[in-house]
């Protein structure tokens, strides 16, 4: 029978099938000797392997015929009789050994060589797709041999086949089942093909995942779910790194591990600069199933600065993102703070990027200072960009101009230089005096809870502190995808971030000024000292971080400037008070408390003064007064220098022998006298302060 005359015949003799025809032929055949049915069988089966043109058709129509009927939904009519499904299902049974033996006979050629026609499996190549979708629908034998075909059509097929087949599966898939069954596909072929094919499917599995993604041939769905799979895969290597020790997981288990494993690294090697743009994807599932893949992957030690900087850029801003809608109960925000975490671990340029970019981010990109409690500040003056504002856009920060362009070069310095940022584009000519500030909107957002500015607070703190406990870079040399041991905050972190706060709240100042000038020498820098206070006072945040900061001696010598203003201003707030308590000022009081509690814990204070601020609240505002001045006398005589340091190589931490400033009561006799003035309420305090 000819190819043409089979194709045509089987279409007809599908349409012509239906139950009734199945059942009568069921009586008519069921009486002739086992031998004629068994030739009637095998016939069947040579007349189907050459049929090429409704091959699709004609597996559909056998595969739904071969069900059991506990699995199929009974369409109105009569049901198809059990000899009748027996017969169909030993048919697609003596086809897939058909076609095994067809494929692997035909395989010793060359690798170069083309592949001798399979008529039926030629016939299923351009229904690849169609054929992952019944494969993934999971029911009971059905899914067994279309996943079993779909492997003889990827290795008949060769490469092209086999990356289309798995391209479709690693989009379609919904389940970790499902996904199971593509790493059963892959591992399929790669026992099946030349070492030569083998090697290079997966990167161009994923090549082709990246091509489609490029060209916008999938919906934002289905790009998430494509990217929600990468990540689920890349982790599947981490849990199966931890569970080396059991054996009882089967051939399921081998395949994924092998498979999870090439996926990580190929995304982390070769595919980093095409996913991480999707950070700030517009839809959130894409930017969020982005956020999971990147941060289940281990970047490259040698990865490009300019590239390093961009990823980091986008990682920062979808963290910032993922706050702003968070809703889903932080699991998008931890992924976010994961990635900031491992981006961070890839090397120095990495973390101080990392940390700089959080830290201005928190306080001076627009918007984000409102999710942490505080109000908008607009940079150098200029008035606040408006949402999807885009460059030419004369509403726009100049500095966010150039970052657009990419000419903005920080020239921030290390422990004496200064932090100065080099702007070239200067605006555009012939567009006159920059527009008026616009007058606030009556409409304006509302201001988000107390206890979700708390938790954002949390959240950004506890982010930053994990980029900071990163103190190895590519720490461990196994899988790399483990997370960081809980340790003690890095110096070297701390004084980026230190550096950053400085900065970001005033940066006019030079990273250098750290010796602390005489009280009187408050009296040049009022200006400066009320912006910093006034900083502190608009976003809550900065208190947070300085207590990070803090924890990580000897980095808050780094913010000696904006130590020593916003204590000036708070010794000329409690001098002016005229109040009977220290309560009456709640703001202050908590900033006097804030500051003298970082300071102590930053060891820039010897624990007797660091200790002083329990006793605020019970004093009035004219003694506490006179106790920051003795804090501000220690600090001018023993200035908060990283020299007065000693690393103790057994904690791996620094510390201060306060014993080399000297006799301490010289700076202990104002707070003596308080305590005697005042013993009925701070007699309970009187043993912490006792040299």
């Amino acid at each position: 029978m000819s190819p043409a005359l089979l194709g045509a015949v089987s279409a007809e003799l599908v349409d012509s099938l239906k139950p009734p025809v199945l059942n009568q032929l069921q009586q008519l055949l069921g009486s002739l000797p086992r031998e004629e049915q068994e030739n009637m069988v095998s016939l069947a089966v040579h007349l189907l392997g050459q049929t090429s043109t409704g091959a699709f058709r004609l597996l559909r129509f056998l595969v739904d015929t071969a069900m059991p009927a506990s699995v199929i939904i009974a369409a109105p009519g009569l049901a198809v009789h059990e000899g009748a499904r027996e017969a169909c299902e030993r048919v697609v049974q003596l086809l897939l050994l058909s076609l095994q033996n067809l494929v692997f006979s035909l395989g010793g050629e060359s690798p170069g060589s083309a592949r001798p026609a399979i008529p039926f499996l030629d016939g299923l190549r351009a229904h690849v797709r169609e054929l992952c979708v019944e494969t993934l629908r999971l029911e009971r034998k059905r899914h067994l041999w279309l996943h079993q075909l779909l492997a003889l059509l990827a290795v008949h097929g060769g490469p092209s086949c086999a990356t289309e087949a798995l391209c479709h599966m690693l989009t379609l898939a919904r389940t970790q089942e499902e996904l199971g069954l593509a790493a059963q596909l892959h591992a399929a072929v790669l026992v099946s093909s030349s070492s030569s094919c083998a090697a290079g499917l997966l990167p161009a599995t994923v090549q082709r995942c990246v091509a489609q993604i490029h060209a916008g041939g999938l919906t934002d769905q289905q790009l998430a779910q494509l990217l929600s799979n990468l990540a689920l895969m890349a982790q599947w290597d981490q849990q199966n790194t931890t569970t080396t020790t059991t054996k009882e997981e089967g051939s399921g288990s081998s395949a994924s591990s092998i498979m999870s494993a090439q996926v990580a690294r190929i995304v982390s090697a070769s595919h980093l600069h095409d996913f991480s743009p999707l950070l700030l994807h517009d839809s959130p599932l894409v930017s969020d199933a982005a956020a999971s893949l990147l941060s289940s992957t281990r970047f490259p030690g040698s990865l490009q600065p300019a590239r390093l900087l961009s990823v980091a850029r986008a990682a920062v801003a979808h963290f910032f993102l993922s706050l702003r809608r968070r809703g889903g109960g932080g699991v998008v925000t931890a992924d976010s703070a994961r990635l900031l975490a491992r981006l961070s671990s890839v090397s120095s340029l990495s973390l101080k990027a990392v940390l700089q970019l959080l830290v201005e981010g928190a306080l001076l990109w627009g918007g984000n200072a409102e999710m942490f409690g505080g109000k908008r500040v607009p940079l150098s003056g200029a008035a606040a960009p408006a949402e999807g504002a885009c460059p030419g856009d004369t509403r726009a920060p100049l500095l966010e101009v150039n970052r657009k362009f990419g000419t903005a070069v920080n020239f921030s310095g290390g422990g004496g230089g200064g932090g100065v940022w080099s702007v070239f584009h200067a605006g555009i000519v012939g567009r006159g005096l920059k527009p008026s500030p616009p007058p606030p909107s009556t409409t304006a957002a509302p201001s988000p809870a107390p206890e979700e500015v708390l938790l954002n607070q949390h959240l950004f703190v506890d982010a930053v502190a994990r980029c900071c406990c990163s103190s190895k870079y590519h720490a461990g040399t196994g899988s790399g995808l483990e997370e960081p041991q809980a340790s003690p905050v890095s110096p070297e972190a701390a004084k980026l971030v230190a550096m950053a706060l400085a900065e970001s709240v005033c940066p006019d100042v030079a990273n250098g000024e750290l010796p602390w000038p005489p009280e009187d020498h408050a009296r040049t820098t009022v200006e400066r000292d009320i912006r910093i206070r006034r900083r502190f006072e608009e976003n809550p945040l900065l208190f947070q971080l300085l207590r990070l900061v803090a924890a990580g001696r000897p980095a808050l010598c780094y913010c000696s400037v904006v130590l020593r203003g916003l204590l000036a201003t708070l010794l000329a707030h409690w001098e002016g008070s005229r109040e009977a308590t220290a309560l009456a000022s709640p703001w202050h009081l908590r900033a006097s408390s804030v500051l003298v509690a970082c300071m102590g814990e930053a060891q820039l204070l010897p624990p007797v003064l660091g200790n002083m601020h329990e006793a605020f609240p019970f004093l009035a505002p004219f003694e506490v007064r006179l106790l920051l001045l003795s804090v501000w006398d220690y600090m001018r005589d023993n200035s908060p220098l990283p020299q007065r340091f000693s690393f103790n190589a057994e904690t791996g931490l620094f510390y201060r022998d306060f014993a080399k400033d000297g006799d301490m009561s010289k700076y202990l006799s104002v707070l003596y006298s308080v305590l005697h003035k005042n013993v009925d309420r701070l007699g309970h305090l009187c043993g912490r302060f006792q040299l």
